[in-house]
């Protein structure tokens, strides 16, 4: 690890947690810190353990071994409840037919919490602030169906930011979009990133496109064969490895 990401404090922590389906082992005692600030990208073939190890940091699932914890309380505790905001695998995208507003697609997310503002004057705000940030605050009343693919997704990306989480979790997010709308989506993670100082961490297949934005690589085998910056992550032996294994990574080092 670099000695810029030494001096920021854990954010999130991963202690010897393991994991299996049954007989099957899934993620095999993985240790690692998330810091403040961190674009964190999780990577590693398919099988590997990325999107498990995603669902046990967000408490949807329980780990054999092992704890989280979240600015160092343990979130096994009952007493903490991590604030990330997360878009998951294949966010759906909706039918032009489906009669939701883009308000009412980011109102959403305080339905869900129990962290939502109580009073609807302070939800409006919010929601607003959220769509402003992603570019789409002129849409607010347009039907999210008739959105493009690439308008959907920032209005996904407003939907779990609007509670102001610490940290956004994303898992494959560009899965089916081409080329320019990715660039466009990363761009913006990567303003969410350093203007408004959000903690990110995604899981892709393709590390060739977020390059230019990430700091931080975590690469999952089962077990965590590697963790740290970008830059070193480009020059070890993990990447060639990978590379030579026929694994869809693409590194493009500047």
């Amino acid at each position: 690890m670099d000695s810029a990401a030494a001096d920021r404090p854990p954010l999130l922590e991963v202690e010897h947690v393991s994991f299996r389906y049954g007989p099957l082992p899934v993620l095999t005692d993985v240790s690692l810190a998330i810091r403040e600030g961190d674009f964190l990208a999780i990577i590693g073939p398919n099988g590997s353990g990325k999107t498990t190890l995603l669902k046990i940091i967000l408490g949807l699932l329980k780990p054999e071994s092992g704890r989280i914890l979240f600015q160092g309380r343990d979130i096994a505790s009952g007493g903490v409840r991590p604030k990330i905001g997360y878009i998951p695998q294949k966010a759906t995208h909706f039918d032009p037919l489906f009669p939701a507003s883009v308000r009412e697609v980011v109102s959403m997310a305080f339905q869900a919490s129990k962290r939502g503002l109580s009073r609807r004057q302070g939800e409006e705000a919010a929601i607003r602030r959220a769509l402003e940030v992603v570019g789409m605050a002129e849409a607010m009343d347009r039907r999210i169906g008739r959105l493009s693919g690439g308008q959907q997704q920032r209005v996904f990306i407003a939907r779990a930011i609007v509670d102001k989480p610490r940290a956004l979790f994303l898992d494959e997010p560009t899965t089916g979009v081409d080329a320019g709308t990715q660039d466009l989506f990363y761009e913006l993670l990567d303003r969410l990133n350093k203007r408004e100082g959000l903690t990110i961490a995604l899981i892709t297949h393709d590390i060739g496109i977020v390059d230019r934005h990430i700091t931080q690589v975590a690469c999952l085998n089962q077990r965590l064969v590697y963790h740290g910056s970008h830059a070193e992550f480009c020059r070890s032996d993990t990447l060639k490895e990978m590379l030579a294994g026929g694994h869809h990574l693409v590194s493009h080092v500047h």
